[in-house]
Parts: structure tokens; sequence; C-alpha cells
């Protein structure tokens, strides 16, 4: 299994509601994509105070690496992702990503 940690460092003057919806819809790519098992997203707490440049951020589930390519190279994914650079400081250098595999249990 994949987790697919993504890390938004967003730019003071976002717009909360166009991330908001493009939660929603990145969400609902897991009902539609085969090996998308799962996704969360919520406001990054920093609670160790290591991470603050990334205020957001969310977690996708996939099966394996073949799910997580399918998403990657999903046309509505793409879509979705360059409206997040443009809401990103630096655009694309403002997102990290972290595809961690970890056992399925």
């Amino acid at each position: 299994m994949i987790r697919h940690i993504v890390l938004l460092a967003l730019t003071d003057d976002h717009d909360a509601e166009e991330l908001a919806t493009i939660m929603d819809q990145l969400a609902a790519l897991s009902a539609h994509l085969p090996g998308f098992t799962g996704f969360e997203h919520g406001p990054n707490r920093d609670l160790e105070r290591k991470s603050q440049q990334y205020p957001y951020g969310f977690v996708g589930t996939f099966s394996d690496q073949a799910a997580l390519e399918f998403y990657a190279n999903d046309a509505q994914h793409s879509a979705l992702g360059a409206r997040l650079v443009a809401m990103c400081k630096g655009g694309g250098d403002g997102i990290m990503v972290i595809d961690l595999e970890v056992e399925d249990r």
C-alpha cells in the first residue's frame, strides 16, 4: 500500500473556498479511480514545530504503485494539481510530496 502525502505551502491570500472545492474533487476521485482507496485532508497543526511552512495537506491511500501512477496520470488529477500549484508559494516548489510504502494491516 502507498500513502501519498502532500503538504502545501499556501500563499497568504489563497482562496479557502477554492481549496475546499479542490479537496472535495480530489476526494471524489477515490470513488472513480481503481486502487485509490482513501483520501483525507486538513490543516497541519505542526505540533513539533517542524513544518510551519506547510499549513495544509492531504493523504491519498493507494493499493499499490500502479494505482498511484494511474492517479498521477489522470487528467482530472492533473487539472486539480495545476490549481493547487497556483495557490502555493513558489508554485510547484511550494508542494512537498512523500510516498510511503506501508504494510496493509
